[in-house]
């Protein structure tokens, strides 16, 4: 039998998001592997957002986390994760929000990111006033042109700045190279080598003037292998752990699993040449251009040909032989964004489906 598939399939409703948790075990002991000293791992939970599989990260000895939202931090917390980095720009009612977490969850060490004096200024005001004080990393944009400032002189001034505010600690630099994303090794090593140096050199600029040892937590899934090599830096990929065909298509030389799989159903058989299927765009990421948002696992004849809300409608051979009601099996394309459409998650265990976990930083 397939390994991803149920021999209780038919007590599963459908669209479901399957997980296989002795996967992510592997996978989370690959991530740690590839980097030798789990201190350096600081895994992204974005991917998963689900408190059982953060238990899983935890119990392997991974201390550091990064996170993008208010509910995801909130989750680190209540898990007891130690160190967690929000890594997303505080503004408005987030920044009341994410310094109550502070005295709820007394043995978490909260971070925050800036990347300009007015927010700095901002986020220590509001800290002398609640009577915390917050870890702060200065947020670098090496290329992706999304958050952050560039890696120079003016990086080095704000840096400096924060020092000097009362209600900030300033740590070190965060860096995210989301759009590195070469195929070929060499090339993708060339890109992050060039994107590191700067960083690098505004650290040796720093322990010059006395500073102790600023951090950097910098990559992604893709640049993980390059910067896992890298002395004294923090990692943070997040799509380990669950994997998909994306990054499996797109970073051959890392070996993790997928671990997240999706069982939909034939509802409908409209024509000889078509069917459709109960995974419409609610039910799976649909970023990409309708030919790359899933890749069936046991229908590899089946081509998208429409997407809707509810509905994915298939070309198919004229003598395909589908009914409705059969099962059809999926990897997506881009994992992430398909977990957060997700209140529960369905755990699969020797090929049984066996309970649900939820999907708690997604709903709070």
């Amino acid at each position: 039998m397939e390994w991803y598939r149920l021999n209780n399939e038919h007590d599963v409703d459908s669209p479901a998001l399957l997980v296989y948790p002795e996967r992510i075990t592997h996978n989370i002991e690959l991530a740690i592997s590839m980097i030798g000293d789990v201190s350096r791992l600081r895994p992204h939970v974005k991917t998963h957002k689900t408190a059982e599989i953060l238990q899983l990260q935890l119990d392997a000895g991974i201390t550091k986390f990064k996170c993008a939202t208010i509910a995801e931090a909130e989750m680190l917390g209540v898990c007891g994760a130690p160190d967690v980095l929000l890594a997303y720009p505080l503004h408005g009612p987030k920044v009341a929000r994410f310094l109550a977490l502070v005295p709820r969850f007394p043995n978490t060490l909260f971070s925050a990111i800036v990347d300009h004096e007015a927010a700095a200024g901002h986020l220590s005001a509001a800290a002398l006033t609640a009577g915390v004080a917050i870890n702060t990393y200065i947020d670098l944009d090496v290329g992706m042109g999304r958050t952050g400032i560039r890696p120079g002189e003016d990086a080095l001034h704000l840096y400096r700045y924060c020092a000097t505010l009362q209600g900030l600690q300033v740590r070190g630099f965060h860096a995210y190279d989301g759009h590195v994303r070469e195929i070929d090794l060499a090339k993708r090593k060339a890109i992050c080598e060039d994107n590191f140096q700067p960083i690098q050199h505004m650290v040796r600029t720093l322990q010059e003037e006395g500073v102790t040892s600023p951090r950097i937590i910098i990559g992604g899934s893709p640049s993980y292998p390059v910067y896992a090599h890298y002395p004294d830096v923090e990692c943070s990929p997040g799509t380990f752990v669950l994997w998909d065909k994306g990054y499996g298509d797109t970073l051959p030389e890392q070996k993790f699993l997928p671990a997240a799989v999706l069982l939909c159903r034939v509802v409908s058989t409209p024509g000889p040449d078509r069917i459709c299927v109960d995974l419409g765009y609610k039910a799976v990421a649909s970023e990409n251009l309708l030919e790359r948002r899933l890749h069936f696992l046991n229908a590899p004849n089946l081509k998208p040909i429409s997407h809707s809300e509810e509905h994915l409608v298939l070309a198919a051979p004229a003598d395909h032989g589908y009914r409705v009601g059969d099962v059809v099996y999926a990897l997506p394309i881009h994992v992430c964004p398909t977990v957060a459409l997700y209140n529960q998650l369905t755990v699969v265990k020797a090929q049984r489906a066996v309970g649900t976990w939820e999907v708690a930083a997604r709903t709070r």
